[in-house]
């Protein structure tokens, strides 16, 4: 399985910005998805945005569209999720994660597509 490693978590104050990165040990010809989930403190893990890597089409979940941005680097294997207006209740670990080849009818925010994961790097966005 591919590897994945995230990084740039950081605190910002609200309405900042912040770019957050995952690097993975290999190409992503074969992947289908790539995408960005959190999980907030007693809360379930959430889809934030995925990128879907044979058309680009990119997906957002409701409480991010518009401020958040999600994009890779194919050169260096990187992704990357670029929050804007942070707001408090953006305060999470963020994951980043890969899924196989899936079904146009997929979800690409649904977690069980997704077979290779980050550890996760902590963004926190104070009032």
């Amino acid at each position: 399985q591919v590897q994945l490693q995230e990084s740039g978590g950081d605190s910002v104050q609200a309405g900042g910005s912040l770019r957050i990165s995952c690097s993975a040990s290999e190409s992503t010809d074969r992947t289908g998805c790539l995408a960005w989930f959190r999980q907030a403190p007693g809360k379930a893990y959430e889809g934030v945005a995925a990128l879907r890597l044979n058309d680009g089409r990119q997906v957002y979940d409701d409480s991010v569209k518009g401020r958040f941005s999600i994009s890779q680097d194919n050169a260096k294997n990187i992704l990357y999720l670029q929050m804007n207006s942070l707001r408090p209740e953006d305060t999470a670990m963020y994951y980043c994660a890969a899924a196989p080849l899936m079904p146009n009818s997929g979800d690409p925010l649904a977690l069980t597509w997704y077979l290779s994961w980050g550890q996760g790097t902590q963004v926190t966005v104070s009032s």
